[in-house]
């Protein structure tokens, strides 16, 4: 739904240079989520990350004309272009959006809760979907900016809104509610996530439920609001195992992979069938049951679509395909913006590959909106390679559109995907990238499964985008003034190097680190332009380090002369290094009293270019060695100025891992490296978000009797009847044989399961009686959100940095963005 650019501007009472009439239909936030220049109003946000302003050039460049800044910015440098001018550019962003949303009476549910709100937000789209025509937030889209977002995806051609709101402190939640206005208002839950901002679960609860200040209707758990006073003119709806509640769940019986409730709603006995065993899916199921009959759906119809409903994972995952390709599977939902933060995300994350498309039509609601032969243009100049579309408005739309045939673009067309899956010759896939986008209707999930290498069962999950939230907070903790480098060596501490500097490079980090030359190149080969610093550097790697412009860690005189004569025969002038000094890790670098002697050979080095001066400190995460780390700190910031001082140029110096981050500013200096902490292993006051997760899965269940034993050597000697679970595990895949024989445990069925005999090559038998409701093919949790890596460490004897880098190259990646 398109407005002009004068009445937004209106509707905020801001100061506007309007040079050429516009509508806008879509709001952009970040300029590489670009897809409609000419209907697009970009809001050039500022973060202690970055600032939106300074885009503007380019996106004028690229056919945007409409944007909203701040009053500091020159809008005289551009030509025939709008500039909304306000105070505060994201008050503005939510202003705009509270207007839009003013215009719409039909249904709005805002849902908040500490976790579930995006399940509940999907599997009620699923459930509604065939009686209404639905806009709802995208993916997780529940901030201060997302929610926005969202709203304006509001249109005429809706009857029903549903959009998500999420909060980590007080305050927020006000500026939510004023946006999404709900008539509806959901809480799922109350549980200790983003707890950091506010002092109790009651204060936050509270805060939560201002999202419902102005609803007609408050629907959630019993136990949450049986102490809640409606609002004047409110009704609180319940769910619960009491009589109390509004929908009485009198019974829940599992059998066969699903839970059978019974219920009493308004005097009634009614009954559902949810395709789910776990607590928290039922949960989540008991509030979308609830909605569902708030708005007058039938029991029947609730039951047809609860039937249908899937374990939904909300987040783009890319995993190992067939023939050298990778997927990014993305196939939950299609919409405008979820499509623009796929194609985003794909470019950051092929590299070098070639990317292919396959996207299917949009749902019912967006179709009404959607210029499919503008969206296609728009597509070719984005850089796909093969495009793939799915669905007969598409196929219909590129038979009839005669320009795309010249762009050089592969392009072909499916009505359906059982025609694409009988049709398509999966040979012709093969080293590229592919971005699977489509709307559930279609189930890509199919082309997800006959593209995807068929792999060990056990895989490691890393989370990019909380290992970004995770940079992103040292970058806020220690300034914009201070620059970043990142650690990924050793295969990224076993997550993957290449996909975590792809995410990393593409939020713009200024030093990467890799241990050795042969891991610089990889990076290289992968696409990645950052600077690289290599730690480990010897002469037979001085050829490596020129051709794929790897800078080199500098630690003792032998290496400096042979890599100043290996510069001086290429004839390359300034080459960049980095000089390493030793100021108590003994390890490697220039001593103390090495530091004149050094200084004098820099200074008359006409080759080469000291890039930063470092250190490593020993002990930066031990209180006790405190003083010790100080002395650290003193001793480079002598050694380094005396080193400046005779170059007579500014070097970059950096001495603070992720333990010294946190400890004090005074060791930030012009860099700091972080490392462990950006995989969320060291939490710190900075509550760094858990990033890897090791999962594997039941192979076979089996009823052991007293005095039975489990594994090789007879080492697990049973005293009682168990039950024995045996996990797609071993030590081949890196786990220790240190954590057997009940030293060890994992995690599955919400409880620790405690491993039985010895850990095996590539099986591990773990003890699960008392456990309910396990079965062969579950998930067990080695370590992650619910049993952390630390835990695991502390049993096996060692760190959690042995825990990560020891996982076996076999066990299968999952990349899982957000």
């Amino acid at each position: 739904m398109a407005d002009t650019i004068k009445h937004i501007a209106e509707g905020i009472a801001a100061k506007t240079i309007i040079q050429r009439e516009a509508a806008i239909a879509f709001i952009l936030t970040d300029s590489r989520r670009l897809l409609y220049p000419a209907q697009s109003l970009y809001f050039a946000l500022k973060t202690t990350q970055n600032d939106g302003h300074m885009y503007i050039k380019e996106l004028v460049e690229r056919g945007v004309f409409n944007f909203v800044v701040d009053q500091d910015f020159n809008t005289k440098a551009f030509e025939n272009v709008n500039f909304i001018v306000v105070e505060n550019v994201l008050n503005a962003l939510q202003a705009i959006a509270k207007q839009h949303r003013e215009k719409f009476t039909y249904p709005v549910i805002g849902i908040t809760g500490s976790n579930g709100k995006t399940i509940v937000k999907e599997w009620l789209f699923e459930i509604l979907n065939n009686q209404f025509t639905i806009a709802r937030s995208p993916r997780s889209y529940n901030s201060q900016i997302g929610v926005p977002l969202s709203v304006w995806g509001m249109g005429t051609q809706h009857d029903l809104a549903i959009f998500e709101a999420g909060i980590s402190q007080k305050g927020e939640m006000q500026k939510l509610a004023a946006i999404i206005q709900p008539t509806i208002a959901m809480i799922t839950s109350i549980g200790t996530a983003h707890q950091d901002g506010f002092s109790s679960l009651e204060e936050k609860l509270a805060e939560k439920l201002q999202l419902a200040k102005t609803a007609s209707i408050l629907l959630g758990p019993y136990e949450l609001l049986k102490n809640k006073t409606p609002n004047t003119g409110q009704a609180i709806l319940t769910w619960g195992d009491t009589e109390k509640a509004t929908l009485y769940i009198q019974s829940s019986n599992i059998e066969k992979n699903q839970t059978t409730l019974k219920a009493i709603y308004q005097n009634s006995a009614i009954e559902l069938i949810a395709p789910f065993t776990d607590n928290i899916s039922i949960e989540n199921v008991c509030s979308c049951w609830l909605a569902a009959l708030c708005l007058g759906l039938s029991q029947q119809k609730i039951k047809e679509g609860v039937s249908s409903l899937m374990h939904l994972d909300m987040r783009m995952q890319i995993k190992k395909g067939i023939n050298n390709c990778y997927i990014l599977n993305d196939s939950y939902s299609n919409d405008i913006i979820a499509l623009q933060l796929g194609l985003e995300y794909a470019k950051q994350q092929a590299g070098l590959l070639p990317i292919t498309l396959i996207l299917s039509d949009f749902v019912q609601g967006q179709n009404a909106i959607i210029d499919y032969d503008a969206l296609l243009q728009q597509l070719m100049g984005w850089p796909i390679k093969k495009l793939i579309t799915i669905g007969p408005i598409f196929q219909k739309t590129i038979a009839n559109n005669k320009l795309i045939n010249s762009t050089g673009i592969k392009i072909s067309s499916y009505n359906d995907t059982a025609t694409f899956i009988r049709q398509v010759d999966t040979s012709s896939f093969k080293d590229e990238f592919i971005m699977l986008k489509g709307a559930r209707v279609f189930e890509l999930e199919r082309v997800n499964a006959l593209l995807q290498a068929h792999v060990h069962q056990t895989v490691v999950e890393v989370n990019l985008t909380a290992l970004v939230n995770n940079y992103k907070k040292i970058k806020a903790k220690v300034g914009p003034s201070v620059q970043v480098m990142a650690i990924v060596k050793a295969f990224g501490y076993g997550s993957g190097s290449v996909e975590v500097a792809r995410a990393l490079q593409f939020h713009h980090v200024n030093y990467l680190a890799v241990a050795y030359a042969d891991e610089g190149v990889e990076l290289r080969k992968a696409g990645i332009h950052t600077p690289i610093m290599v730690m480990n550097v010897d002469e037979a790697a001085f050829d490596t380090l020129v051709q794929y412009h790897l800078e080199p860690e500098i630690f003792s005189f032998e290496l400096l002369e042979q890599f100043t004569l290996f510069i001086q025969r290429q004839g390359i002038p300034n080459f960049p290094i980095h000089i390493k000094l030793n100021t108590g890790m003994n390890r490697l670098g220039f001593d103390r009293n090495e530091v004149a002697a050094l200084a004098e050979k820099l200074k008359l080095n006409t080759v080469l270019k000291v890039q930063s001066i470092f250190s490593h400190l020993s002990a930066s995460g031990q209180a006790a060695f405190e003083n010790f780390t100080t002395e650290q700190l003193d001793k480079f910031t002598v050694a380094s100025a005396q080193i400046e001082a005779a170059i007579g140029y500014t070097a970059i110096k950096h001495i603070a891992n992720s333990d010294a981050i946190l400890m004090d500013q005074k060791y930030h200096l012009d860099m700091v490296r972080l490392g462990i902490g950006m995989y969320g292993v060291n939490t710190g006051a900075l509550n760094f978000e858990n990033v890897v997760k090791l999962k594997t899965t039941i192979a076979q269940i089996r009823i052991l009797e007293p005095d039975q034993t489990v594994g090789y050597n007879r080492a697990g000697l049973l005293d009682k009847k168990t039950i024995i679970a045996t996990v797609r595990l071993g030590y081949a895949d890196g786990y220790s044989r240190k954590l057997g024989k009940g030293k060890g445990s994992m995690w599955v069925g919400g409880q620790l399961a405690p491993i039985v005999g010895d850990i095996c090559m590539d099986m591990t038998m773990i003890d699960i009686t008392g456990i309910a409701n396990v079965h062969v093919g579950d998930t067990v949790e080695v370590f992650g959100p619910h049993l952390a890596i630390g835990q695991v460490a502390s049993w096996a004897e060692t760190i959690p940095y042995e825990i990560l880098t020891s996982i076996g190259q076999r066990v299968k990646r999952i990349y899982i963005e957000d």
